[in-house]
């Protein structure tokens, strides 16, 4: 019998933590991370994972657990880990230009690519691009591997309360990112539910858990995704998990927005083109429903849980060669060169 493997994976983004319970593998996830508004695992956003356990880093780097592969989010991850033996990967989820823009910072981005292709080149580390948007934009387009969704999660939709929903966090601090002018000019006077971890917005507050968020999808007519394509892509999982619960999507013309005019939502640039279709979804239920119905059936195509599987699986595997084959080690590589990118990526 195969010996049980283990990942050991940085905490990050807990829906897309959650989903690497169905690689079939124990998970020690590191918590109380610096620099997370939620040190622990935030229950709101999903329960633990089966065959999953919380660890700090100092357990983690004492660990007599012989890991099969290290994941991590960012520089800061993969200098954390780098007295461990083990193969690691690096996961992608933002462009560097809309984390350059959020963390207001003028660092030379070619400098930051450059820097970080030279220490995985020399560690022997692989890297993962959530999008080819982001992968792009780190200059990282060997493996993309969107994230899964599985829509037998979802209830089925109802659409009874005549409001849009957009679920994003800090708002305040993302505006541009998130297109915030174009969706208060567009949804000025129109009922849309704002969800999510926005301590400065008086009455805007995250889902209670999982099974809340799943209630307040399924009874919201539409969804609302704004993204300023030189930031942010055309969709998220809040996005993808909304149209897997059947909502029809309300966006801007993003480049790489899954989003078919017509079809699965509405997309337009101008605030009273948006505002005249929320209208018309908000008097039709029964064409939101069609619409998102629609959308449910895109997140089966494009976003399989099990296509997931499949390819990060193949990706821990491309790691783990990398790792035997590399030119250094990681603990002998002096850290400072590479603190430029650590919390950027």
């Amino acid at each position: 019998m195969a010996a049980e493997r283990t990942l050991l994976v940085f905490n990050c983004h807990e829906p897309w933590i959650h989903q690497l319970g169905v690689l079939g593998h124990r998970l020690d996830i590191i918590v109380n991370l610096r620099g997370k508004y939620n040190p622990g695992w935030d229950e709101r956003m999903r329960p633990l994972p089966e065959r999953a356990r919380l660890v700090t880093l100092a357990q983690a780097l004492e660990s007599p657990t012989s890991y099969h592969c290290i994941i991590a989010h960012n520089t800061t991850d993969l200098l954390e880990a780098r007295s461990r033996p083990e193969p690691r990967l690096l996961v992608l989820h933002h462009t560097l230009e809309g984390r350059l823009h959020e963390e207001r910072s003028h660092v030379d981005p070619r400098r930051m690519r450059d820097l970080l292709h030279t220490y995985l080149d020399l560690v022997g580390g692989h890297v993962v691009a959530t999008s080819m948007l982001k992968g792009e934009s780190w200059g990282f387009t060997e493996d993309i591997v969107p994230f899964g969704i599985d829509v037998k999660d979802y209830p089925s939709y109802s659409g009874e309360q005549a409001r849009g929903l957009r679920i994003c966090n800090f708002i305040s601090s993302r505006r541009r990112i998130l297109l915030w002018d174009l969706h208060e000019q567009a949804f000025a006077g129109v009922p849309v539910t704002l969800v999510g971890h926005n301590p400065d917005r008086p009455g805007v507050e995250a889902a209670r858990n999982w099974d809340h968020l799943k209630t307040i999808l399924q009874s919201h007519r539409f969804y609302v995704h704004l993204a300023d394509p030189r930031f942010e892509g055309g969709y998220n999982m809040a996005m993808a998990e909304a149209m897997a619960a059947g909502l029809p999507v309300l966006g801007n013309r993003h480049p790489t927005s899954p989003i078919r005019h017509g079809l699965t939502g509405f997309l337009s640039d101008e605030p009273r083109e948006l505002r005249h279709y929320a209208q018309i979804l908000l008097e039709d239920r029964e064409l939101a429903e069609m619409m998102g119905q629609q959308a449910r059936q895109t997140v089966i195509e494009r976003f399989s849980l099990v296509r997931f599987r499949h390819s990060f699986l193949r990706s821990i595997e491309i790691a783990r060669r990398k790792w035997y084959t590399r030119k250094a080690n990681p603990a002998s590589l002096r850290a400072e060169p590479f603190r430029a990118v650590a919390a950027i990526s």
